[in-house]
């Protein structure tokens, strides 16, 4: 066994994700802990923030998990290639740094992705992604963020919560798409409440270097602005470019995506690949998910293919969005009748804080067998919550099981088991 590697070990997630982007929220959020201290009591001093002592300690902790990594590998008899591998033939890889060419059995392809760059936009050499975000010299006093899915939601908000004036602009009528819409609609809202600026609808249509080194932005819709720096989050695409895909026979899509079968398998015998160069689904865990369903098939002999039906995911933004299954829109199509089970809710430490910031959950329920086919959180640890809930939706619960269940009082949670009388029904998509 051996492991090639041409920058860090980790992954995307670990090195440039979700790891570090959730210190990041952490270090976000203490302004507004600060300013909900008041209501209860608290007197809190002199308040500074310093950039570059942030990075440095979210340095410090990715070089700590990196280690581990490899020493889970060194652990485990892996040869630790620092070096990039090239296919050269169905079962032959170049080592760039040394020029030579090792053969395998067995080929595991797991480059991941990276930012599209969005080559085709004037300027776009300027803008900076989620990569360089993390290690920026110094914050800037004004951002840009182009771009509507969870990366560019999460960066907006972080920014914001450190003192930055942020803009987000997205081309789509709403931000985040495919989640559900009382979701993005809530933290639309909670997003323009806190100050951040959010452009829906709308385009980059260019960028250029004022004197004074800031950026010059072209909008289709609303006009020129000025900011100091502007971040693409507009989608990721798979690392295969240079991978020597075609002379190992290994067939990509249109997107650059090798394709694979059920069991993962390219149409190259004895080459596999996993994660986000399949462009699957783009979350660590199922990465992870994708790769023991490897080890199960071709080392234990038990074919076992990859499950990606009701994943739980969230958003870290502020406030969080937890979800896991259908939204309402999916479910109306799929379902003849469905019934759908709201809270709007002030959560108890605002009550005190004075922040207005609301809490919004749903409940989605398929009428025909009463089985809970999506649940939505906007809220607090919505996180959290969401993780418990793919567990209780992926048992295959109804919605007679979550009124059963006890509540856990005073918890913004109890109100998943205190729903008892559907907010309204959709039949044959029309709202009863």
């Amino acid at each position: 066994m051996a492991i090639a590697e041409e920058f860090r070990y980790g992954g995307t997630c670990v090195i440039r994700g979700c790891v570090p982007k959730k210190l990041y929220v952490y270090a976000s959020q203490f302004a507004e802990h600060f300013e909900d201290a008041a209501g209860f009591g608290w007197t809190v001093g002199e308040r500074r923030f310093d950039w570059s002592k942030l990075v440095a300690a979210k340095e410090r902790e990715i070089t700590r998990l990196e280690g581990l990594y490899r020493k889970g590998l060194e652990n485990a008899g892996a040869e630790i290639l620092q070096t990039r591998a090239e296919l050269t033939g169905p079962n032959s890889i170049k080592l760039v740094n040394t020029g030579k060419t090792v053969t395998a059995e067995r080929i595991l392809i797991a480059t991941g992705g990276h930012p599209t760059p969005h080559v085709a936009l004037p300027g776009h050499e300027l803008c900076i992604s989620s990569n360089e975000a993390f290690d920026l010299p110094e914050l800037p006093k004004s951002i840009l963020i182009a771009g509507g899915g969870y990366i560019a939601v999460e960066f907006a908000n972080i920014f914001h919560g450190l003192g930055v004036e942020t803009t987000l602009i997205y081309r789509g009528k709403e931000i985040l798409s495919r989640f559900d819409q009382d979701m993005r609609r809530g933290l639309h809202a909670a997003m323009e409440a806190k100050g951040i600026r959010i452009l829906c609808g709308d385009v980059l249509q260019s960028i250029k270097e004022a004197e004074d080194g800031r950026r010059v932005v072209e909008t289709l819709h609303h006009g020129g602005l000025m900011v100091d720096q502007v971040m693409l989050a507009l989608g990721r695409v798979p690392n295969t470019t240079g991978l020597g895909l075609e002379a190992a026979g290994v067939k990509t899509d249109d997107r650059g995506a090798i394709v694979i079968d059920a069991f993962s398998r390219t149409s190259a015998p004895g080459i596999y690949a996993l994660g986000d160069v399949t462009d699957r689904v783009q979350l660590t865990p199922v990465a992870i998910h994708e790769a023991m369903c490897f080890i199960e098939t071709e080392y234990k002999h038990n074919p076992t293919s990859p499950d990606h039906e009701l994943i739980a995911t969230a958003v870290f933004s502020q406030p969080e969005i937890g979800t896991v299954g259908m939204s309402e829109e999916q479910a109306a199509k799929a379902f003849a009748e469905i019934e759908v089970y709201r809270a709007d809710f002030r959560p108890i430490k605002a009550t005190l804080s004075g922040r207005s910031e609301r809490t919004i959950m749903k409940l989605i329920v398929n009428a025909a067998d009463r089985k809970v086919v999506g649940a939505h959180i906007l809220g607090h640890e919505a996180g959290e919550m969401a993780q418990l809930l793919g567990i209780t939706l992926k048992a295959g619960c109804t919605k007679d099981d979550f009124d059963r269940t006890m509540a856990v009082h005073p918890t913004a949670a109890e109100e998943l088991v205190t729903m008892y009388t559907p907010s309204y029904r959709i039949k044959n998509g029309e709202r009863q």
